[in-house]
């Protein structure tokens, strides 16, 4: 069973940074896909940023290219998303998941496994 734990979330003004990690259970997952996520109240889960643990194919929403950045430390097990020039609409609960799929990997319910999410909140 494979669990994931994520981290670092908080309270930060518009135009600040956050570094939210992600900690997996187990080790080796170079053949799958991990994703972050967020979700807004009233809002569906929504793609943030994507990679193979390997650290290849990495793709940004729209949204948050240029401002994002999505790593990896292999010998931690630990994924990470750096938020620099946060907004306002960068409010959510944010996820990482992770997947066997090798397409739609912006489609949420491609993934077999989520943490329970870290709260980030972003004043105006």
């Amino acid at each position: 069973q494979v669990q994931l734990v994520e981290s670092g979330g908080g309270l930060v003004q518009a135009g600040g940074s956050l570094l939210l990690s992600c900690a997996a259970s187990a080790r080796t997952f170079s053949n799958r896909r991990m994703a972050w996520f967020r979700q807004a109240p009233g809002k569906e889960r929504e793609f943030v940023a994507t990679m193979f643990w390997s650290g290849e194919s990495t793709y940004y929403a729209d949204s948050v290219k240029g401002r994002f950045t999505i790593s990896r430390d292999n010998a931690k097990n630990t994924a990470y998303l750096q938020m620099n020039s946060l907004r306002p609409e960068d409010t959510a609960v944010y996820y990482c998941g992770i997947t066997s799929s090798g397409t739609n990997y912006f489609r949420a319910d491609k993934y077999d496994y989520w943490g329970q999410g870290t709260q980030v909140t972003v004043s105006s």
